[in-house]
């Protein structure tokens, strides 16, 4: 009997230790999504006026949209977003 509780603590333990690690890193990378969200804002904001003081006519709205597409993509997405518009302006 002492034998048996001893092995459900075990386990009990090692389920709770998995469900920190499981659950630390979902959390880090919702951290992550939302760091690359406000940092491409900020990206998309400089970059569009840069392109408007050289005289440039390529802006990227700042929208949900764009703003997912970069939290999900990270650089690429930003690239992406600038891509498109250069690819139109051609």
């Amino acid at each position: 009997m002492q034998q048996i509780q001893g092995e459900w603590a075990i386990i009990g333990v090692l389920g709770m230790v998995l469900f920190i690690v499981v659950i630390g890193k979902k959390i880090q990378m919702l951290l992550n999504f939302m760091i690359r969200i406000v940092l491409g804002g900020i990206g998309i904001i400089y970059a569009n006026d840069f392109f408007t003081s050289q005289g440039i006519a390529i802006s990227v709205g700042l929208n949900p949209v764009s703003l997912l597409t970069i939290g999900i993509l990270g650089i690429g997405g930003f690239a992406l977003l600038y891509g498109i518009l250069a690819c139109k302006f051609l």
